[in-house]
């Protein structure tokens, strides 16, 4: 009976730390950024009229569901967005990137404006399905833009990676269903 026990607790545990599928997209549950491993706090997808935009993955160094304290945080952490639709333009991408920043800041944007603007540049090149863009936050050196592994820019501060941030988790995200899974610790929203 303990053997049998052992087994499914082998089992409930193993499954809570298992890679996850959304939209199609496998999303490990730990994942190395500027050489430090993470872990997929949450993933799910952006809807928009019924339609998947892209896949979100939350990688943080320690589950939190607590969307205040994760924008918040002065600590590494990640988000990962994987382009699921070829609906998803360069120019849509800039107007979802200047609304986000919008509701994250509750119109407190000009102290942000040329960081927000150098960010938008990052989307100028044409966007493809399965395109797959990777911001990651260092304590003391701030955020990394990758385009499919290439890094187009580095954009210091903590206030710029909360207003960032803050665009799939405050409290007017991008998507609330978004947002529930990136915070459901682990599991993903598909």
């Amino acid at each position: 009976m303990r053997f049998i026990l052992f087994l499914c607790a082998l089992f409930v545990s193993s499954s809570a730390f298992a890679d996850i599928s959304v939209s199609g997209i496998n999303i490990p549950s730990t994942k190395m950024f500027a050489g430090k491993s993470l872990m997929l706090n949450g993933a799910g997808t952006r809807e928009k009229f019924w339609m998947d935009m892209y896949v979100g993955a939350l990688f943080v160094s320690k589950k939190n569901r607590d969307a205040q304290s994760i924008i918040h945080a002065d600590e590494p952490m990640a988000m990962e967005l994987t382009i699921v639709s070829s609906l998803i333009s360069s120019d849509k991408m800039s107007d979802a990137v200047e609304e986000g920043f919008e509701k994250s800041s509750k119109g407190n944007t000009s102290s942000l404006r040329s960081r927000i603007d150098q960010f938008k540049g990052f989307f100028k090149e044409k966007i493809k399905k399965g395109d797959v863009f990777t911001m990651i936050y260092e304590t003391g050196k701030g955020l990394t833009v990758l385009r499919n592994g290439n890094k187009s820019g580095t954009i210091p501060g903590l206030d710029f990676k909360k207003g960032l941030f803050g665009i799939w988790l405050c409290d007017e995200p991008a998507d609330k269903d978004l947002k529930k899974a990136l915070l459901e610790i682990g599991r993903a929203h598909v």
